[in-house]
């Protein structure tokens, strides 16, 4: 593993454009349960999973039933998601915040809807599932803080007259267009891509490390990127293996836990960094 550390070390100095993209696998280590995982929300409470799916189509159909059934069962201010906004940062999401304060990690594109990276540090991130501590107006696009919005009177109504929902994407909703479209406009743009604890299987979240190992075919806006710039240094940091790494995606991966790899890594840049300091 050490030698992988210091490879990633120098993969990431020598990139010019380097984002991160991370999955549950970063956040489990901040104590939020997965959903699928052996002792995932929905393995042990299927009725849970069979509702979150049917979720999205109740507040198409009936926004006040829909903002009934969150309050009751993931929460306003309490609850299951206000447990979720209650976590904290740990040394892998504090290690990505270096990376962007050093001016080497130019975003983060995560599927958590915690909040986490914008805790540790990071500006720029895109919640591609939204998030927690947000609501959004379904008809025109609009985010409001949580804390901004009176649920007194359900469903809370945006400024266009349209009711809002809760940021996260729920099952059968379409990824926000704002955020698909900067995901991946920062997937054609990286030279270095940061994977840590994605298990790459839920589209289209997954397609995005596609997108920037092969960016130089045609891309949804239909132009064609010079083949010079389509190399790219995937690096995947993860508990196990993915279809990424079987399928020749990610450069390779460094297994284990992200709280401690990304710190390692971390570490090592600040060691060839300070060498480079002293000899100039």
């Amino acid at each position: 593993m050490e030698k992988l550390i210091r490879q990633a070390a120098r993969d990431i100095l020598d990139s010019k454009y380097a984002v991160a993209l991370t999955g549950a696998g970063i956040s489990t280590e901040s104590a939020i349960p997965d959903f699928r995982g052996p002792k995932g929300l929905w393995t042990i409470d299927k009725q849970a999973e069979s509702k979150a799916y049917e979720r999205y189509e109740l507040f198409l159909r009936d926004p006040r039933a829909y903002w009934e059934e969150m309050i009751e069962t993931r929460g306003a201010y309490g609850g299951f998601y206000g447990k979720i906004r209650e976590a904290e940062p740990n040394p892998g999401h504090y290690a990505l915040a270096d990376l962007e304060r050093m001016g080497i990690l130019k975003s983060v594109i995560t599927q958590n809807i915690d909040g986490l990276h914008r805790k540790a540090g990071n500006s720029r991130v895109m919640e591609y599932h939204g998030s927690v501590s947000k609501l959004r107006c379904a008809s025109c696009g609009l985010r409001f803080d949580l804390e901004d919005v009176s649920l007194e009177e359900l469903p809370p109504l945006c400024k266009c007259g349209a009711a809002l929902k809760y940021d996260v994407v729920h099952f059968k909703e379409p990824i926000p267009p704002d955020v698909m479209e900067e995901s991946e406009q920062e997937a054609l743009k990286c030279d270095l891509l940061l994977i840590c604890g994605t298990t790459a299987v839920v589209y289209p979240f997954a397609s995005l490390p596609r997108v920037a190992k092969f960016r130089h075919r045609a891309t949804h806006y239909g132009s064609l990127l010079d083949e010079s710039t389509s190399k790219v240094k995937i690096i995947e940091v993860n508990d196990e293996p993915t279809p990424l790494t079987y399928e020749g995606i990610s450069d390779y991966l460094i297994q284990g836990k992200i709280g401690e790899i990304l710190p390692a890594i971390v570490e090592e840049i600040n060691r060839n960094t300070s060498g480079i300091s002293e000899n100039s």
